[in-house]
């Protein structure tokens, strides 16, 4: 009987001809990753262990990313200690503030995520790299310490659940609308501890960047991984990029799959998460004219050089009616942006533009909103005090909506206020 990605992926980790939906095994990791709040535990956990060394000082990564430049004394001292383990165990991959950003967009930047890989990660969208082809998922903080130490990990295989994505993109809407509009089928337990496998002739069109996105999101549907078969496009970005040798791995053609969703987007309009669910999806058409107090473009979701891009053009010779925060997610995307001029494109329209980081997102800095406030965010969550108050409301959408939003003030479609150039909105 044939395996899935996740299945061959695993097995051949697990150093196993085959493994099963329910089977527990110990595979070896490839990379191990932690960032500004999830390694000081990590370390901890690593120290009480006794071990004497990380298991390989190439393999194991460190991001500041979530309080840095830090915000307070707290974060200052979670920085310090994730900063001196990195410098005391010589670690090849350890970035500070200016030289890498959110983990999820910059692991695949510096070619350190790749193909054929098994990624245990301190941080719940880890599965953001399986858009490469590569099992990664998010682990607790003990996980990642005992996986630091040995290079290991223990896990019980998942089902695989198979989404199938036909059709044509309509103007305006992107890989974003496309993983709201599955949460939305779904729910948010729909893949619950399952890996999904997604396929079709919709992702076989999109960029690797836009790929990125719709498995940033795995874990909001309760995925234990999202994963996309490795295709030239992908071989050609890692090739570019690879840090290291790696080897892709394929789905049997006979694989059997827990379950198969298939749906067409054609004519589908852009989506909106609305409070207070990744799953309370709606078309726009249903929910624009709320009034919004702030929009926010950044995260490992969407703040990408593609999706500053894509946001750019609205702002161009105007002014923002709402105040408006934009974070690149990388220090790659925030140069090449600033090269490009978006930069200066949002501040002439009064945006504020952030060093690279999480920011706002889960509630840190730059960006938290007060009690009744309301926000339109291209970030990935939008729960019960995620950005700020919990009597903050968060809608979730993609840097096009975002971008015509701050326009108006109003969610706003954004073929009301597209530039007159349409081809200067990336697709």
């Amino acid at each position: 009987m044939g395996m899935t990605l996740a299945e061959k992926l695993i097995a051949r980790h697990a150093g196993r001809d085959a493994v099963r939906p329910g089977d527990y095994v110990t595979a070896k990791v490839d990379i191990v990753m932690a960032n500004d709040i999830t390694a000081p535990q990590a370390i901890r956990v690593f120290r009480n262990l006794g071990a004497k060394d990380v298991y390989d000082k190439e393999r194991v990564v460190f991001c500041s990313s979530h309080f840095t430049p830090n915000k307070d004394i707290a974060s200052a001292e979670q920085a310090k200690v994730m900063r001196e383990f990195a410098r005391e165990y010589a670690l090849k991959w350890y970035f500070e503030v200016g030289r890498g950003g959110v983990e999820h967009a910059v692991l695949p930047e510096k070619g350190i995520s790749l193909p054929g890989d098994l990624i245990v990660g301190g941080d719940s969208h880890t599965c953001t790299y399986g858009a490469l082809g590569a099992f990664a998922s998010g682990f607790g903080s003990t996980d990642v310490g005992c996986s630091m130490a040995t290079g290991d990990v223990w896990l019980r295989v998942p089902e695989t659940l198979r989404v199938i994505v036909n059709g044509t993109l309509s103007p305006f809407v992107f890989s974003k609308d496309v993983v709201l509009n599955f949460i939305g089928r779904i729910g948010d337990d729909g893949a619950l501890y399952r890996a999904i496998q997604w396929e079709g002739e919709v992702i076989d069109h999109l960029t690797i960047e836009g790929r990125l996105t719709i498995s940033n999101m795995a874990i909001e549907a309760g995925g234990k991984a999202g994963l996309m078969i490795p295709d030239k496009k992908t071989l050609e970005f890692c090739e570019a990029r690879k840090s290291r040798p790696f080897e892709p791995v394929y789905p049997d053609a006979n694989a059997v799959y827990g379950e198969t969703i298939e749906f067409d987007v054609t004519g589908m309009e852009p989506q909106i998460a609305c409070p207070m669910l990744p799953s309370n999806v709606n078309p726009i058409s249903k929910v624009a004219g709320q009034e919004i107090d702030q929009v926010y473009i950044g995260s490992c979701t969407n703040g990408r050089y593609e999706d500053l891009a894509i946001a750019a053009p609205f702002f161009k010779g105007r002014e923002a009616k709402v105040r408006t925060i934009v974070v690149p997610a990388s220090q790659e995307a925030w140069m090449r942006a600033n090269k490009e001029g978006l930069l200066q494109i949002f501040a002439e329209a009064g945006c504020v533009v952030s060093t690279p980081g999480c920011g706002a997102c889960l509630g840190g800095y730059m960006g938290v909103l007060a009690k009744g406030e309301r926000c339109l965010s291209t970030t990935n969550r939008n729960y019960v005090g995620r950005m700020g108050h919990p009597e903050a409301l968060v809608w979730l959408a993609n840097p096009a909506v975002a971008a015509a939003t701050a326009i108006t003030g109003k969610i706003t479609h954004p073929e009301e206020v597209a530039p007159a150039d349409l081809s200067e909105v990336a697709s």
